[in-house]
């Protein structure tokens, strides 16, 4: 998948939201450790440090939405994590967004932390992340 799908993607999925641009997701792909999984519906995007790996985003096409796609990315995306050594993975998630805390819920993510004000929307008010973790199974 190109940077350019990868920002196309996300531009809709979060359209309250500054998008990621091409160059950017072009950066993160090139960068030790980047896991990417998907395809033109939807995607997932992690980076691997040590046994750490940190989701730094998931987006799904608006028109591919509540067909289970977010769920078979993230899946896919922390087993190939898995398979490099990873026994956790972080993640920050808008306090507001419904649809993905139930994602991760139902992933078995659970609440770490919180960081007010992480979130900058186009238009509005700041809004608190939720930070998630997630134990994985020692293979």
């Amino acid at each position: 998948m190109t940077p350019e799908t990868l920002a196309k993607i996300h531009a809709a999925a979060f359209p309250d939201a500054r998008s990621w641009s091409s160059t950017e997701f072009a950066t993160l792909l090139d960068q030790p450790g980047a896991i990417l999984s998907g395809d033109s519906r939807s995607f997932a995007l992690l980076r691997v440090t040590l046994d750490e790996a940190e989701i730094l985003t998931v987006a799904t096409a608006p028109d591919h939405r509540r067909k289970g796609l977010a769920s078979a990315v993230l899946s896919e995306a922390e087993a190939s994590a898995q398979k490099s050594g990873v026994l956790s993975v972080f993640l920050e998630v808008a306090e507001n967004n419904g649809a993905a805390k139930a994602l991760y819920s139902k992933a078995g993510y659970t609440q770490v932390g919180r960081r007010p004000g992480y979130y900058m929307p186009k238009d509005g008010a700041a809004i608190a992340a939720l930070v998630l973790r997630k134990q994985l199974q020692v293979a």
